[in-house]
């Protein structure tokens, strides 16, 4: 684990990503899907951060949203002390080294005309003003971090594995020594085989230059292995943040329980007395969340504050945050005493 009294270099506050709808013969806005929403969190310097949730919940346009590949709708995202969401587009081009992404399909965000020197020289050519020499020196130096061989340098994206794409796109992210990657599903698209290969490289160079990490990925094993703390996010929203070993050992929030009873258990003994959670019911469209808990609809613990009340992500446990009316300080009720109720004290019939 790092150190948990590092300062927070990232800071998310209430950010907002709405895409907007248009309908009818005049194409009037008619209402927004919203990607984000309302989601706040912070990543300490040099730790990495987890984001899991199933397809469609939200995760990758969070980062992109973060980076201000998406102008966010609401919201503040502050980097190393200044905020993303405000910069004017010259003071923002400057800031881009400082933070960077590793995209999903190293296929896709390579361009197949350009030469791998090229590639990862040009974040050089955009940011820096060094000489042509002292940039092929800085393009060989982070080839040899990655594990590229000197010799591809004049290949073309086409001709490397999935892997060595990947890796090439990790590279380019480092060229200008940045202090934070996102790194978005960056080993969905790969084999089995190569996927702890570039996950152990991404630990390596964490541990050598420092780097800060938000890591999404629906490889729940995966996030186990590399991240410190993980969010855990559903239809736009984050549900449950917690430290990696306490989410892993005992998840709080409905959702993030379910979604962990899928993880494949390689103890046969284990895998026997475990029990599978499955949801019904089905999967609201972020252009129409319930009015009340996004997860109302599907969670197997559902009551009457559920379907009128959003639970706000509150601290329930030290270090860790819950966005569960389960969990949240309620009134007292006649012949109640009210205070703080847990998943227990619901199961065993505590009146709510």
């Amino acid at each position: 684990m790092r150190d948990a009294s590092a300062p927070d270099l990232v800071q998310v506050d209430g950010l907002k990503m709405y895409f907007p709808v248009y309908s009818g013969v005049l194409r009037r806005h008619s209402g927004d899907i919203k990607a984000v929403d309302d989601v706040s969190f912070t990543i300490r310097a040099g730790e990495t951060l987890g984001l899991v949730g199933e397809s469609g919940c939200g995760k990758s346009t969070l980062g992109r949203a973060m980076l201000r590949l998406y102008d966010p709708t609401a919201g503040r995202v502050v980097i190393d002390g200044e905020d993303i969401a405000r910069l004017s587009p010259e003071a923002l081009r400057k800031k881009r080294p400082t933070m960077q992404m590793v995209f999903q399909d190293p296929q896709a965000s390579l361009n197949p005309r350009m030469s791998l020197s090229s590639i990862i020289g040009e974040p050089l050519v955009e940011h820096t003003a060094l000489t042509t020499a002292q940039r092929q020196d800085r393009i060989y130096e982070l080839m040899d971090q990655v594990g590229l061989n000197r010799r591809f340098a004049n290949r073309f994206p086409h001709e490397f594995s999935g892997g060595q794409r990947q890796r090439i796109g990790i590279a380019r992210a480092l060229a200008l020594n940045p202090k934070f990657i996102v790194c978005d599903e960056p080993i969905a698209a790969l084999d089995v085989s190569i996927q702890a290969q570039v996950v152990n490289l991404l630990e390596d160079l964490q541990d050598k230059l420092g780097l800060t990490y938000l890591f999404i990925s629906h490889d729940l094993s995966m996030v186990r292995h590399i991240a410190d703390r993980v969010a855990v996010m559903y239809l736009g929203r984050i549900v449950e943040l917690s430290p990696r070993d306490d989410l892993y050992a005992r998840p709080l929030h409905p959702y993030a329980e379910a979604l962990l009873s899928a993880v494949n258990e390689p103890n046969p003994e284990r895998a026997r007395t475990r029990s599978r959670i499955l949801l019904k019911g089905d999967l609201p469209s972020p252009a129409n969340p319930p009015k009340g808990c996004n997860f109302c609809t599907r969670c197997p613990k559902v009551f009457d504050r559920c379907l009128t009340e959003k639970p706000a992500l509150v601290q329930v446990e030290p270090g860790r945050k819950v966005a569960c009316h389960l969990f949240q300080t309620l009134k007292p009720t006649a012949g109640s005493t009210g205070g703080f109720h847990t998943q227990d004290d619901f199961q065993q019939g505590v009146t709510l």
